[in-house]
């Protein structure tokens, strides 16, 4: 695969964005926050019968689309921010492209744009800085 700049990233979808897993998350993390496992207290919040994704959770579907991409242990710098919640039920698509390439070190790196979308709303954006190991 020939990676120039421009080239976009396989897309990495997530066909409905599990309640239950962010109940496990919340306890793994030992998160007490209620708007991630109280749907009906979420009212207040103008989401009532929704839970919201926990950010760790929303920045896995970024990394899984870019290890598909380029493998395992190809992110070298990954900077983010969260620009909408992520909702359980939710259809989301992970979404990436090419903005430079760096050939000056051991590795070619390329920086990319990056982000997670929702019926084309960036629930969540950045940019990493990729090894290209299948290029």
């Amino acid at each position: 695969m020939n990676v120039d700049v421009g080239s976009k990233i396989p897309p990495f979808n997530i066909a409905s964005v599990d309640t239950e897993k962010m109940k496990t998350m919340a306890a793994l993390l030992r998160d007490p926050y209620p708007i991630h496992w109280d749907a009906e207290g979420n009212e207040k919040m103008g989401i009532k019968g929704k839970v919201v994704n926990q950010g760790p959770l929303n920045l896995s579907y970024i990394v899984n689309m870019l290890m598909n991409w380029q493998g395992q242990d190809c992110i070298r710098r990954l900077q983010v921010r969260f620009t909408g919640w992520v909702l359980g039920g939710d259809v989301l698509s992970a979404h990436g492209k090419v903005v430079s390439l760096d050939t000056t070190t051991d590795e070619l790196l390329a920086t990319c744009e990056i982000w997670l979308e929702r019926d084309g709303e960036r629930l969540l954006e950045g940019v990493a800085i990729v090894a290209l190991t299948n290029s």
